[in-house]
């Protein structure tokens, strides 16, 4: 009964994904926030004619995100697949397992990433800005912020984590732009994978002679101790590479883009450096913007009802995590930004035992990119005029392509940046 009600309530469900309006870059889609409108539990319509439910409020969310009888499993049917997928060997690691093989696969990487152990790598990854900065105040026309700043800073972090070198950034960074944006083929996004791979295999094979104190090391120990078969640790740093770097580049560049064009906050968070207020300007950025806004994919399996909706067994679930952190019933006055909100209960990173394992190193680097970059370089503009940027609109990942940026005077804050060293 319930699943007729629901059916009759939306007569024709939209089609899945949707593009952000151009006139407002930052907010979600005006069609999903008609459907949040309408109700919590809502109907999608994918590329292949099926029609999963979308979860679109920040409770029902979290309900859902941490529902043991949801599972993450690309695999299974039903799971509301975004594109057509092969279902061989292109999953990225356990975020697409459930436990207890996700638990067991998870506990091998999650040391490094403990907030005691990323605080300790703070002053190198300050340093990191700091040079990246250096460089671009070397220039004498504007800059791209994307290739001078934002995409080299968690670049560099993660290549030394992983014990990668980072000169091989250039081949690594073009095969995860074709695995993360929409519409590849899938012989093209298979052949990034499969290069991928490759390129890992060889590090890899190099650390399980020689092991150092990386995480490839530490996965090639796991695979000589038979804990883990090769094929896994290279799934896993092929999923540690792209999310390590990709993520964070987009947050750095898109976040940077919201506060040039919110002046006012912008000149809040610069203003005052009490890392509390940049701790919780990274927060609300991360709210506000929800770069991950294709949603979190799911599949039932079991019946389970929620808000008089009952999603039955193989039912395809879309958690629209941009949606749940524009709530009006959580977040007040959500389509505005507020560095001083810390809204701590946002759902960027996701919820439940899936949630991302990476998310103390990428509040660090945030942390550290935005407040570095507002000292050193206080009258940072654009170069440009919004309407000219080019915003990721075909990826699953949100951010932009390029952020030509400028500023004035022509070597601002130098001899502070010195100070801090």
């Amino acid at each position: 009964m319930t699943d007729v009600i629901a059916s009759t309530q939306q007569a024709e469900p939209p089609a899945f994904p949707m593009r952000r309006a151009s006139a407002c870059p930052f907010d979600p889609s005006p069609t999903a926030t008609h459907e949040q409108q309408q109700g919590p539990i809502r109907r999608v319509r994918l590329w292949d004619g099926s029609t999963p439910w979308y979860v679109t409020r920040h409770a029902e969310a979290r309900t859902i995100l941490a529902d043991a009888r949801i599972s993450a499993d690309i695999s299974r049917p039903g799971y509301p697949s975004p594109a057509p997928v092969d279902g061989g060997g292109s999953g990225l690691s356990f975020i697409l397992m459930d436990d207890p093989d996700h638990a067991r696969l998870r506990r091998m990487v999650t040391a490094p990433f403990a907030v005691k152990r990323i605080e300790v790598m703070r002053p190198a990854v300050q340093r990191i800005a700091d040079d990246l900065i250096d460089s671009m105040l070397s220039h004498t026309g504007p800059v791209d912020l994307v290739e001078e700043f934002a995409l080299p800073l968690p670049s560099l972090v993660i290549c030394e984590l992983l014990g990668v070198p980072y000169g091989d950034h250039d081949d690594f960074q073009e095969h995860s732009r074709t695995i993360i944006k929409r519409g590849v083929a899938r012989e093209e996004q298979r052949r990034a994978f499969e290069s991928l791979g490759a390129y890992l295999a060889q590090p890899l094979h190099r650390k399980i002679a020689e092991p150092g104190e990386d995480l490839l090391s530490d996965l090639g120990r796991r695979v000589t101790d038979g804990e883990l078969e090769m094929a896994d640790a290279v799934q896993m740093g092929i999923l540690l590479l792209i999310a390590g770097h990709e993520t964070t580049a987009n947050m750095i560049a898109l976040g940077t883009l919201a506060l040039i064009e919110h002046p006012d906050e912008l000149a809040r968070l610069r203003d005052d450096p009490d890392p509390a207020l940049v701790a919780s300007a990274v927060e609300e950025l991360l709210r506000y913007l929800t770069i991950t806004h294709d949603g979190r994919k799911r599949v039932a399996v079991e019946d389970i009802e929620i808000d008089g909706v009952t999603i039955r067994a193989g039912d395809g679930i879309i958690v629209a995590t941009d949606l749940g952190n524009r709530d009006d019933a959580v977040f007040s006055d959500p389509n505005r930004l507020d560095v001083g909100r810390n809204p701590r209960t946002h759902v960027a990173f996701g919820f439940g035992v899936h949630q991302c394992l990476g998310q103390p190193l990428a509040r660090m680097e945030l942390q550290v990119a935005y407040a570095t970059l507002l000292r050193r370089i206080p009258t940072l503009t654009l170069a440009t005029t919004l309407d000219a940027i080019p915003f990721k609109h075909d990826g699953s990942v949100y951010g932009v392509y390029e952020l030509p940026v400028t500023w004035c005077p022509a070597h601002p804050q130098k001899e502070e940046k010195e100070q801090t060293r």
